[in-house]
């Protein structure tokens, strides 16, 4: 299903500029219809093991493919990827859910928590360190590390103030995100099975983003 995607990513990564973007947009709006229909097909597998998505749209999840160059010194004007973060209330959720990525040797699975603002790590860490059994329990499963061998991505130098270092999950307090990621080459990508695979990655991920999310509500 998204073998012509990723060819005209391929191509755009080639030809970053927007006289080639207009000239292939039929290129690009196929390119992007075939993203979309298997998001559609993405969230209700999701919904199968994880129902607090509510009501979501694929379109309410996707992001744009242009890129904000106004605070960078690359002033290429695409993203070389599509990419959808599945959560209650879509893209732009404050809570945890489920990121797909489509990138020509780089497409994911990933999601958790990422880029979260300040009061909503702490109050993640709060309950990462009240709880560590259970958080332990998800993150240093066989299972979950099978899928996702690290959670480590971006850390801090020390643990956060207010918090021990001495604690046992004091490594993941220092994460600056929490979104572990599952890398799927792009053989796997054009197969007939992605969407069994993606989703089971995902359900994987459940457990983690369900603990996360728990955490929120108690703000």
């Amino acid at each position: 299903m998204l073998a012509h995607t990723l060819s005209f990513l391929t191509q755009l990564k080639e030809n970053n500029n927007r006289e080639w973007f207009n000239q292939n947009r039929k290129w690009y709006d196929e390119a992007r219809s075939n993203f979309v229909a298997f998001v559609e097909l993405l969230i209700p597998a999701i919904k199968e093991f994880d129902p607090t998505l509510g009501l979501l749209e694929a379109k309410d999840c996707l992001f744009r493919i242009h890129r904000d160059i106004r605070f960078t010194h690359d002033k290429t004007p695409y993203k070389t990827n599509f990419g959808a973060f599945i959560a209650r209330g879509g893209r732009k959720s404050r809570f945890g859910g489920y990121y797909f990525h489509v990138e020509p040797n780089a497409s994911m699975a990933s999601g958790g928590i990422y880029m979260a603002d300040t009061a909503t790590m702490r109050r993640i860490r709060m309950d990462i360190d009240t709880y560590p059994e259970k958080f332990l329990a998800i993150v240093e499963s066989n299972a979950f590390r099978k899928v996702f061998p690290t959670l480590e991505r971006e850390s801090l130098k020390r643990v956060p103030q207010g918090f021990s270092s001495q604690s046992p999950v004091a490594k993941y307090l220092m994460l600056k995100h929490i979104s572990p990621i599952h890398p799927i080459d792009d053989m796997a990508m054009t197969s007939s099975k992605l969407i069994e695979r993606v989703s089971d990655v995902f359900k994987t991920l459940y457990l983690l983003v369900a603990f996360i999310n728990t955490a929120i509500e108690e703000e």
